[in-house]
């Protein structure tokens, strides 16, 4: 208290007791995957996809994370951070900085050996179109391709095509944001191999280390990460670094460190090239996985590659965090992710059955359908739980949010006297701050008081309790749970009533 020493008027600043409560964010993705380029430690935070391509470099063929990435912040992601995996001591090879000429990108392929060089030269015949030029390509000095190519894009000679198509050593995409033009005559030495996807990968590279910031360890420092997702773990599979076992230990380790922190969820993706039969098998019985912390999609999406100038196709896990973030912004968390198109999807690797959704959706594998004139569409929402309470993912992520939002703004309340005036300004804080969530439809009931309670008082604080320093208080709230069968029961109506004739 002031002291007051001679007369005059005073002024003094006092807390109000109100001390809102602030809704966290529910909207951060954290990717694990290979890269061109970048740091293997400390989580990077993008929030775009051209810093993902200062930081990271741009598509590669032999990863995923470049195609999750864009797909992320296509669908509506807003802020990501990216842990590159592959240790700089392993044999990624010579690091391949692309060539650029003439606004394209042209880099020797990882399994290129020997040196490789590629000259540009005039095309064939007296004044030749402006577009058209040779492209001979050497290895060890020898000239062991040659393209007669253009740089417009609809003749069937188009470069980017027509390299992706043939060569065995090289390959050429368009350099973003340039204008594409004949090269200049010359010739360029390429550094053989690339410092994509590690030569060898084994589990503990994803789960990292929290001291040196690597893989899942990296992201524990990060709390406002709320999804997680792995894709390029399917491209060390494809490429024989890992097996299924080790698949499905990346995947448990996936799902443990969400289950750890508590405040986020883990988006898997199925291995590629399986039926629906092969999946819920999968699901079932070799992966066995039960988490409330886990959200599983089938089956893989196909876009379009610019690293190649073809489709191709990739699991879907980055895109779907976009959706996830997409629909949070637009509806908030309690809304399910489902329902909502994919952007950038151009076709699925398996079309999906009525039927073969029927087998998956009760085991808990979320389905991405095509439905003629309304798009590719995620068509599930569940979590990979066994518990009723826990299997819709909206309820697992509107917790996730109430939680880490009340605990962070009842900090203050640490260190305060435990007494009844502590117990009413906490119960008043959380009230506001539910009944908010209540009429934004978080919450499910007619009024407020159906909706949530909060008891904070002498039955839930004994003098036990205030003598051991700790304050209890008590919540219970109602979820809203999506609207998964909608069914309208039609029956035949007949007009009984009979006409009376005079």
């Amino acid at each position: 208290m002031p002291s007051y020493l001679s007369p005059g008027v005073y002024v003094e600043e006092v807390q109000s007791g109100a001390r809102p409560i602030e809704g966290v964010g529910t909207a951060v993705a954290a990717f694990v995957g290979f890269a061109e380029q970048g740091p293997f430690h400390e989580p990077t935070l993008v929030t775009n996809w051209n810093q993902f391509t200062q930081h990271f470099g741009g598509f590669s063929e032999d990863a995923y994370l470049p195609h999750a990435v864009y797909g992320y912040f296509a669908n509506g992601g807003g802020s990501a951070y990216i842990v590159r995996v592959g240790s700089a001591t392993q044999e990624t090879g010579q690091a391949a900085v692309p060539a650029t000429l003439g606004g394209l990108r042209i880099s020797a392929k990882p399994s290129t050996g020997g040196e490789i060089a590629v000259e540009i030269a005039d095309a064939d015949g007296e004044n030749p179109p402006e577009d058209r030029f040779k492209l001979l390509v050497r290895q060890d000095g020898k000239v062991v391709e040659t393209f007669d190519v253009s740089t417009k894009k609809n003749l069937k000679n188009y470069v980017v095509t027509q390299v992706a198509e043939r060569s065995r050593l090289i390959e050429v995409t368009e350099q973003s944001g340039t204008a594409l033009a004949r090269p200049d005559r010359q010739s360029v030495t390429l550094p053989a191999g690339r410092s994509g996807a590690p030569a060898k990968l084994d589990a503990q590279e994803y789960v990292g280390d929290i001291e040196a910031r690597t893989g899942f360890g990296g992201l524990e420092a990060v709390d406002e990460i709320t999804m997680l997702a792995v894709p390029d773990l399917m491209s060390a599979y494809q490429r024989g670094m890992i097996g299924l076992e080790g698949v499905k230990a990346v995947q448990l380790a996936m799902i443990s460190h969400c289950e750890q922190m508590a405040d986020r969820v883990a988006v898997l993706d199925a291995p590629p090239g399986l039926s629906a039969q092969k999946v819920r098998a999968w699901r079932m019985d070799e992966a066995g996985y039960d988490s409330r912390y886990a959200a599983l999609y089938y089956p893989w999406i196909k876009v379009f590659d610019p690293a190649t100038g073809r489709n191709t196709l990739v699991p879907p896990s980055g895109h779907v965090a976009g959706v996830w973030a997409r629909s949070d912004a637009e509806r908030g968390v309690h809304k399910a992710p489902a329902n909502e198109v994919i952007r950038g999807a151009i076709d699925l690797e398996t079309g999906l059955s009525k039927g073969e959704q029927d087998l998956l959706n009760p085991v808990g594998v979320n389905c991405v359908r095509a439905f003629p004139g309304r798009g590719i569409r995620i068509w599930g929402a569940r979590t990979l739980s066994s518990d009723p309470a826990w299997r819709y993912l909206n309820v697992r992520r509107l917790f996730n949010y109430l939680e880490e939002s009340i605990l962070l703004g009842t900090q203050w309340v640490v260190f305060e006297p435990n007494d009844d005036r502590l117990w009413a300004s906490i119960r008043r804080n959380i009230t506001a701050f539910l009944t908010e969530q209540w009429r934004q439809g978080a919450l499910f009931g007619r009024t407020a008081e159906e909706a949530f309670y909060v008891k904070c008082d002498r039955d839930t604080n004994p003098q036990e309790s205030i003598d051991l320093g700790q304050v209890m208080c008590e919540i219970g709230v109602a979820p809203v749970k999506p609207a998964e069968f909608v069914v309208f029961r039609l029956s035949q109506y007949s007009d009984s009533t009979s006409l009376v004739s005079e």
